[in-house]
């Protein structure tokens, strides 16, 4: 019988993140493990003056590509390439009615 010692080496590179839904992000991908189940982490660096830097766990399903390179064309991707921050939708408020010319109430209209 043959023994083989695999050595499994998680993900850490510099990369641009591909997933299903068009979405794109760029900087450091880990991997992570929560609650038991896999998941893969991008860790996208902060602009200055501009957007903070924000970390993403994404399940291995939702990945459509994952592009190894180095750290400054990761950073300058990062940088180009910034979804638009979530903000929730909102309804303006309701404009205050008028009230109308209410005709008295004629009782000898009844429906039947």
């Amino acid at each position: 019988m043959q023994q083989t010692t695999e050595t499994k080496t998680k993900l850490d590179t510099w990369a641009v993140l591909e997933l299903f839904g068009h979405r794109r992000f760029a900087g450091r991908v880990t991997e992570e493990e929560i609650a038991g189940k896999g998941f893969i982490r991008i860790d996208v660096p902060g602009t200055e003056g501009g957007s903070p830097a924000s970390t993403h766990f994404y399940g291995p399903d939702a990945v459509y590509g994952i592009h190894p390179c180095s750290e400054e064309l990761a950073r300058a991707a990062a940088k180009s390439d910034r979804p638009a921050p979530v903000h929730r939708y909102e309804l303006p408020a309701p404009r205050a009615e008028e009230p109308e010319d209410v005709d008295e109430v004629d009782c000898d209209d009844k429906p039947w």
